[in-house]
């Protein structure tokens, strides 16, 4: 079987690598790690190829140690103690797990005593944030080295170099014309770009130039690239389509992407979390319940697992879409944030800072603050913000009948002030 393009063209040292220049860089702490032969335990986030697997290859390569590689899809805790018990035998060894987030508690807990013992090298790769994923004991024995996802810069670079490096693509006669569609699909992915590359090529006659354009490569890719990998590469646009539909108030839409993922084999973690994140950023307080409801279907999931959990998936999915639409809690605190970074740190009014101390009260800390409680309707109109800043809105409650009511009730408090 031929091997694949992506992985015939796998680098092999850092200076080789293309995009991550954060970390692979002259002046990177991982490059320095690497080249004094002292490199600690890690874990590497980041989408699908962007480098993950390849980094911990060339470590292995540079340090000249055994190497043992499992994927903690089909790998447990029996393979784990396999590879510890040969590292004893040994000088230590490296032990890289790819999809470690998949990984559970107690396989993750089989890890720890190799880990603190310095029996194993590990180095983890997952897709899915490690403070999520990748228990606290475990993770406080790691460092966390983030992978981007490659720009267009790097993409172009990647098949440039194919077409001249690789022994069986140099042989060829390609004309790449345009790159616009590789890099579209590719999404960042390196593997997946230069295996759609191979793909368009082969499916070119076998006589003549091999002209490569935008509509060539969408033609191909609609014939050959499956509609979901369970390697995840098609993953991002999947989850997109999904959070889309949902957003635009459509359950079909949004239980047709849900069956895509199951269908997949997605991780219910993942669509589960995005569900979560999404009744708080687009629904909001036009129905507060929409948070409890995928708040309750994250711990239900994780509770029953594949397949009846797509039952509690598909119901917090359909009610998302159905639910009426704010972004205004959203908005509101990325305004905050942005007029935090644009004021900086400015002070606390005096009202209403902390008075733990003599001294502080002698300073006017809390004098003349007034406990809401105390007044009619439990609202007293003082100053909340910096004077810099004061009157400034962030909070603009939606249109739609739940933030209309609160925005009534603010109004009877703040219209001189606010505005509402």
């Amino acid at each position: 079987m031929s091997i694949p393009l992506a992985e015939r063209m796998r680098p092999q040292s850092l200076n080789d690598l293309i995009g991550q220049e954060h970390l692979a860089g002259s002046h990177s702490v991982l490059r320095k790690s690497i080249e004094s032969g002292k490199v600690p335990s890690m874990i590497l986030w980041g989408p699908p190829g962007v480098g993950k697997t390849t980094i911990a290859n060339i470590i292995a390569h540079t340090l000249h140690i055994p190497f043992y590689s499992l994927s903690a899809i089909s790998s447990g805790v029996k393979e784990v103690r396999e590879v510890i018990e040969q590292a004893k035998q040994r000088t230590g060894c490296i032990l890289f797990i790819d999809e470690i987030h998949r990984f559970n508690k107690s396989q993750q807990d089989a890890l720890l005593g190799a880990v603190e013992k310095g029996t194993i090298t590990l180095i983890g790769a997952t897709t899915e944030n490690p403070s999520f994923e990748v228990n606290s004991a475990l993770l406080s024995r790691c460092l966390v080295y983030v992978l981007k996802p490659l720009d267009e810069i790097a993409l172009q670079r990647l098949l440039k170099h194919a077409l001249e490096a690789d022994t069986e693509l140099s042989k060829k006669n390609i004309d790449l014309k345009e790159t616009a569609a590789l890099i579209n699909i590719s999404g960042g992915d390196a593997r997946k770009l230069l295996n759609l590359l191979e793909i368009v090529v082969n499916a070119a006659p076998e006589t003549g130039p091999v002209e490569i354009t935008d509509g060539l490569v969408m033609e191909v890719a609609q014939k050959k690239i499956a509609l979901y990998d369970k390697s995840g590469e098609q993953h991002y646009d999947i989850i997109s389509a999904f959070i889309k539909s949902i957003r635009g108030s459509d359950p079909n839409g949004a239980v047709y992407w849900l069956a895509r993922m199951i269908e997949g084999g997605e991780d219910v973690k993942f669509i589960a979390r995005r569900l979560v994140i999404l009744a708080s950023e687009d629904i909001g307080n036009a129905n507060a319940n929409a948070l409890l409801l995928a708040n309750a279907a994250f711990e239900a999931v994780n509770k029953i697992g594949y397949p009846e959990s797509r039952i509690i998936l598909s119901q917090c999915a359909t009610y998302l879409a159905a639910s009426p639409k704010s972004n205004a809690s959203y908005m509101a605190i990325d305004a905050a944030l942005a007029a935090v970074k644009e004021h900086g740190d400015l002070p606390v009014p005096l009202h209403l800072r902390n008075a733990p101390t003599r001294l502080m009260k002698n300073l006017d800390y809390g004098k003349n603050y007034q406990y809401a409680h105390d007044y009619d309707n439990n609202f007293s109109p003082q100053e909340y913000l910096p004077e810099k800043i004061s009157g400034t809105v962030f909070y603009n409650p939606g249109k739609n009948a739940r933030e209309e009511e609160l925005r009534k009730w603010l109004k009877t408090r703040w219209k001189d002030k606010y505005g509402y």
